[in-house]
Parts: structure tokens; C-alpha cells; sequence
């Protein structure tokens, strides 16, 4: 049975126009004056509530860094060797490795939508602080990507044969790294949001940032392993957090602005 071509473009052309109008509405509750001393809370919940709800429109999107991270993590003993001194040995460099492309893979889309349809502009025009608004979305990243790696990490570890007593430095060291990412990550897709291909410029951009938290949370890992001090590798992640935190929000909301206004 051949599906009608017009009832297929309907469809569509409903499905889009209720994404815009749903756009329009979280922009437009960004517009809410702080008189009442509670506009920001509710730009913000606007924002995530926005956000989180796009994501599960577009389940994919969230799905292929997941993949990606267990297929990579699987095909290592496949292709090394299934002994497990081996594999615990490179296991910590393996993890990370993984996960920082798996998260790579959906920053670039993380203001390319919202440059799309129009909605960067409207929020560069809202009165609420600019870097405030991105961070929400930023968070958003983080809930539905370095999030579920930092969860998921610990099955994929018992395919490369790490000790039990590793697997909650695993998590939290991914958390907090997961984190580092997505806030630092976020400079450069605010930078490349206009180019029609800035995947790659981005990767190019960022990647030497990331080296920091790489050694460390591989650190983490291995001091975890060997029974060492990996608490002082987490606090060193949670520094290198609270000063993204502080710096990347402005940084992304100035690239922003040079994104879209050169």
C-alpha cells in the first residue's frame, strides 16, 4: 500500500509548525520582567523545560553518543586481546577516550536548531543575562549525554576487566569530566554555529582544551586501580568544574554574539 504523498507533507509541515510555535512560546516566556523578583526562574525553567522536551522529540540524538560510547568500549577486547591483565591496564585511557568523542558528537547540535529557527536572536534580545540562559542549556547537554556515559560506564567496564572497587571513581570522575566538556565544548559550538560545516572546525578548537581533564580523569582511574590517592584527581576535576562554571557561560554567550553579529 503506497502512503499518500500529501498526507505525508501535512504531517510534516504540522510537526514543524508546532516546534516553532513551541520555540516562540519558551522565547516567549524568556521576556517575563523580573518585577515580581522571579523572571530569571522562570526564563530558566523555560529554557530546560524547552530543552528537554526537544530532546524527546529527537530520542536519536541523544541515542548515537550512547552507541557510539559502548561500540567503541566492545570492539576493544575484540581487537586487543581478552586478557584481562591487558585490558585493565588500558581500560582508564580507553573509557575516557570514548566518552570524549561520544560527547563530541552531539555538541555540534547544540545551538545549530535554535540558530535555525531563529531563536538565538530572539534570546540575545531577552533581558535576562545572556550566559545564564546558554548555561541552562548547556545543562541540558550535560543531563542527557555525560550523564547517562557516567552511568552507563560501569557495565561497559566489566568488559574491560576493571576491579570492582574502580567503578564509583569511574562515575564520578566521568560526571565531573562529562561536565568540563560540555561547558568548554559549548565555547566552540557557539563559535561554529554559523558555518554550514563547523563539526570538524569545532573538534579542531576544542579538543587541545580537553587534554586537562583526559589526564586526570584518566589519573583518577588508575590511582583507583592500584589502590592510590584518586580523591585528589577528582578534586582537581571539581577545580577545573567550578572554573568553567565561572568563565565558560560569559564565553559562550560573547561567541554567540560574534556568531551572530560578527
Amino acid at each position: 500500500m503506497v502512503a499518500d504523498p500529501s498526507s505525508t507533507s501535512v504531517s510534516t509541515q504540522a510537526l514543524a509548525t508546532e516546534e516553532a510555535g513551541l520555540a516562540r512560546d519558551a522565547v516567549a516566556s524568556l521576556g517575563v520582567r523580573e518585577s515580581s523578583g522571579d523572571g530569571l526562574g522562570r526564563a530558566l525553567a523555560a529554557m530546560l523545560a524547552r530543552d528537554l522536551l526537544g530532546v524527546g522529540r529527537r530520542l536519536g540524538d541523544v541515542l548515537t553518543p550512547l552507541v557510539f560510547f559502548a561500540m567503541v568500549i566492545t570492539l576493544f577486547p575484540l581487537g586487543i586481546s581478552p586478557e584481562p591483565e591487558r585490558l585493565a591496564m588500558i581500560a582508564p585511557g580507553v573509557v575516557w577516550v570514548a566518552a570524549l568523542l561520544s560527547a563530541l558528537l552531539s555538541l555540534d547540535g547544540l545551538f545549530r536548531a535554535d540558530f535555525d529557527d531563529g531563536t538565538l536572536e530572539q534570546l540575545l534580545l531577552a533581558p535576562q543575562p545572556l550566559a545564564l540562559l546558554v548555561l541552562a542549556k548547556v545543562a541540558v547537554h550535560w543531563l542527557t549525554t555525560g550523564l547517562p556515559l557516567a552511568l552507563m560506564a560501569p557495565l561497559l567496564g566489566l568488559m574491560l576487566a576493571l576491579p570492582e572497587g574502580s567503578y564509583l571513581t569511574l562515575m564520578a570522575s566521568l560526571a565531573l569530566g562529562s561536565a568540563c566538556i560540555s561547558l568548554v565544548g559549548a565555547i566552540g559550538a557557539a563559535l561554529t554555529v554559523g558555518l554550514a560545516r563547523g563539526g570538524m572546525l569545532m573538534s579542531l578548537l576544542v579538543l587541545p582544551l580537553f587534554m586537562p581533564v583526559l589526564i586526570f580523569g584518566t589519573g583518577a582511574i588508575q590511582a583507583a586501580i592500584v589502590g592510590g590517592p584518586w580523591l585528589a584527581h577528582l578534586a582537581i576535576l571539581g577545580a577545573f568544574l567550578a572554573v568553567a562554571l565561572m568563565l565558560a557561560p560569559l564565553a559562550i554567550a560573547a561567541s554567540l554574539r560574534i556568531s551572530l553579529h560578527g
